[in-house]
């Protein structure tokens, strides 16, 4: 059997739940380590956190697999210093990778080695593997989305069409948590295979997570958020029948219609506002997401997103965001752009109140 180690990596925690749940099923472990060592040490990277571990990676004294969002994004540029990349995802291709290892078979399709690479033949079935086992992590409840987010990674990581567990298979998950957190591009699109919102499937969830009152489901929150057009009163209404807390997470990302269109963003300033008026009427507290320094993003395109900041603490919160190209993206050639002098201000002020989180000015790597 081989020695299987997974590196530890904070913001990685996810996919180190996902995964070691799928290798489990498939007769194989991992232990988490520091550093490199044993047959073989896993890394899963994103592309903020990548730069901090190709070193290591090249120099480990054992086999290194490399997998995640920067892998797949990258894996032309990662074969010379890891042995082995999973390209797209993991549940499927790691478990056949290992076997290969274990039997000196060939490298299974969905694998980039030095030699080549030949794309997996098929997506990830999600019913198949379970979110997690023993090493916990957040409950993912849908992969893909249909919008075309210039600066977003997911539809090319995970494709545009939805894919979503089913209630049972969701629920079989709730033996190993009481807070229950859920992984998706838009909450409120649970159950869609388009754009159009199916409440009935989004309330069946709800009602079979939430059927034993010691369990807290926390839908339409972090890592979980939802899109602010999908802020309806009917959603509104199956969040506080249903879930914890009386929050909800939405990205509007500009207060600009000429920058939403701009990157694809697919609703409206007015939509943001709709969906914060709606909030306010059922008592609901917003955080919303907000990004500056988007490309072509003028000095009167950035005001507008700051005064959309001002209007919505008045009621919630606002996390900030430096726009950074990300690989694999139609956005991955641009640069962050600039941050004007009034947003500091009034984005410094807004933290120092404690109304704005986030890292609006932070450099690009």
């Amino acid at each position: 059997m081989l020695d299987l180690r997974w590196r530890s990596i904070q913001t990685q925690r996810n996919s180190l739940a996902a995964l070691h749940s799928a290798c489990e099923k498939a007769g194989y472990t991992f232990t988490q380590t520091d550093t490199p060592g044993g047959d073989c040490t896993l890394y899963s990277l994103n592309s903020l956190t990548a730069p901090s571990y190709l070193d290591e990676i090249q120099n480990a004294p054992c086999i290194t697999i490399i997998g995640g969002p920067h892998a797949t994004a990258c894996y032309h540029e990662l074969t010379d210093i890891a042995d082995y990349v999973i390209v797209g995802e993991g549940e499927y291709t790691l478990p056949l990778l290992l076997h290969a290892l274990e039997t000196n078979s060939p490298v299974p399709p969905g694998v980039a080695t030095k030699n080549g690479y030949t794309p997996a033949t098929t997506s990830v079935y999600l019913n198949a593997y379970p979110c997690f086992t023993k090493m916990k992590g957040y409950i993912e409840i849908t992969r893909g989305c249909p919008y075309q987010c210039g600066y977003c990674q997911t539809p090319s990581l995970f494709g545009r069409e939805m894919r979503h567990r089913s209630v049972d298979a969701i629920a079989e998950c709730l033996q190993y948590v009481h807070d229950l957190r859920f992984v998706t591009p838009n909450a409120l699109a649970y159950g869609s295979t388009d754009k159009t919102p199916r409440y009935e499937k989004i309330e069946l969830l709800l009602k079979t997570l939430t059927a034993d009152t010691k369990k807290h489901a926390y839908f339409g929150t972090f890592p979980g958020e939802v899109r602010p057009e999908y802020i309806t009163e009917h959603a509104l209404e199956l969040i506080l029948k249903y879930s914890s807390g009386n929050k909800i997470h939405f990205g509007a990302q500009s207060g600009s219609d000429h920058i939403l269109q701009k990157i694809h963003r697919g609703h409206t300033v007015s939509d943001i506002y709709h969906a914060l008026d709606l909030c306010k009427q059922y008592d609901i507290v917003p955080i919303v997401d907000l990004i500056v320094g988007l490309p072509g993003e003028s000095e009167s395109d950035q005001k507008e997103t700051v005064t959309l900041a001002k209007d919505i603490i008045r009621q919630g919160k606002v996390h900030a965001h430096l726009f950074l190209p990300l690989p694999g993206t139609r956005f991955s050639h641009e640069t962050s752009g600039h941050i004007f002098p009034e947003t500091n201000k009034v984005f410094g002020s807004l933290a120092l109140a404690k109304k704005l989180t986030g890292s609006w000015n932070r450099k690009a790597p």
